[in-house]
């Protein structure tokens, strides 16, 4: 247990009767993140000695040497820790670095909006409670080299192994450039390496998400070491700028339309009352078990729209197979490919922490704190569980062949 030895429902009754007290609530979840920070620094202690507090065991590997304060500064506030220090002092704790990274760089667009004076009156009272009323340009200026410096080094480090799958997503955020809000897309590659791992390969910022957008991207990532040859799979959703620079730097990869905003595109050619029917329908056709069920089943659909929605049964003659590319893959993989929705989630996530900024006083502010967001991501995807066991991609490579052709047969 930590040093104040209280369990979490402990700790959360003592908050709330303060709270009802008539207390500042941001004092309230001030206390209550230090605490919750405070306790995830004890167990990572005790991980690291291989034991807990006057705990007697053989797989202990240190002893502890008191402790020492460190500071955090956070939207919340200022949070005061106390670190656990070892006899040997060879224990470190990457909660600071991993935190005040991304806080760093919010905080950071914070500041640049109110010394450009485009602050709206909740961002001044953000910046003055985060960092004192009294800060300069030069101070920003020196915050922003040193963290630009360690997220540009993460943006180009080389790619040194095989990623046979990619996940390609961008969203938008408004920046000001040259007096005018523009909105600006935030380009995102995920990747999948052949140790099964996630991470965030690419982010860039772009005024527009174009094909010479894209086609910078892909040249980033081939430059870098990408080996187009060893891409499997592509998963993205329908995007004429994106489809053309991947066909261009990775032709031999297939490319697989996400299913989810298929679905959204079929509804969108049919009356409201009908969606819910299309829906279901095309479900059932991307959860068949294998191709050849798939194709039998979007046919049986076809076949009863078609004098119903001629418009829809035509656009799924032209692209349901790109839908169904998913097919080719191993059965353990079909699941976590068929779609974007796992970077869609990790975007929303980004622009949880961007709706306090809401405009970015320039470019490179929404790409810090975007990267800064990324880096953590990929993190913890690699330090996490496995995504995906790709042993079987081996062992289904002639399997998938034989799929491939049999798709385009049925197409």
């Amino acid at each position: 247990m930590s040093h104040n030895d209280h369990t979490l429902q402990e700790a959360l009754g003592q908050h709330l009767e303060t709270l009802k007290s008539g207390e500042d609530p941001d004092d309230w979840i001030r206390d209550l993140m230090e605490w919750l920070l405070q306790e995830v620094l004890e167990l990572e202690f005790n991980q690291y000695l291989g034991a807990a507090p006057y705990e007697r065991c053989q797989d202990r590997k240190g002893y502890r040497n008191g402790y020492y304060q460190r500071e955090l500064f956070t939207r919340v506030g200022r949070l005061t820790l106390r670190v656990p220090r070892d006899r040997q002092g060879r224990f470190s704790t990457e909660i600071f670095e991993r935190y005040q990274r991304s806080e760093k760089a919010l905080v950071l667009a914070l500041q640049e909006s109110y010394l450009q004076g485009v602050s709206t009156r909740k961002v001044k009272k953000i910046t003055e409670k985060l960092c004192g009323v009294q800060f300069s340009k030069d101070q920003v200026s020196s915050m922003a080299q040193g963290l630009d410096e360690e997220l540009g080094l993460w943006r180009s480090r080389p790619l040194e192994k095989a990623y046979p799958y990619l996940v390609v997503d961008a969203h938008y955020e408004y920046v000001r450039e040259d007096g005018q809000v523009e909105s600006d897309g935030v380009l995102l590659v995920k990747g999948v390496g052949e140790d099964g791992y996630r991470e965030i390969l690419s982010v860039f910022v772009a005024p527009t998400e174009e094909e010479a957008t894209w086609n910078e991207v892909f040249s980033d990532l081939l430059g870098r070491g990408l080996d187009a040859g060893e891409i499997e799979c592509i998963t993205s959703d329908e995007h004429k700028g994106l489809r053309k620079a991947m066909r261009r730097y990775l032709p031999r990869a297939t490319w697989q339309r996400c299913q989810t905003h298929y679905q959204r595109n079929a509804a969108g050619k049919v009356p409201a009352k009908a969606r819910e029917e299309v829906h279901a329908g095309l479900r059932d056709v991307f959860n068949a078990p294998d191709a050849q069920r798939a194709w039998q089943r979007a046919r049986r659909l076809m076949d009863g729209w078609r004098s119903r929605f001629p418009e829809l049964v035509e656009w799924l003659g032209e692209t349901l197979q790109d839908a169904l590319v998913v097919f080719s893959l191993p059965k353990e993989h079909r699941t976590r490919m068929r779609t974007n929705n796992g970077l869609e989630r990790f975007h929303e996530e980004i622009r949880r922490r961007t709706r306090v900024v809401r405009i970015f006083p320039n470019r490179m502010s929404c790409l810090r704190l975007c990267t800064a967001l990324s880096m953590e991501q990929s993190e913890d995807w690699l330090t996490g569980h496995r995504y995906l066991d790709m042993d079987v991609l081996e062992e289904n490579q002639p399997q998938m062949i034989e799929l491939s052709k049999q798709e385009a047969v049925l197409a």
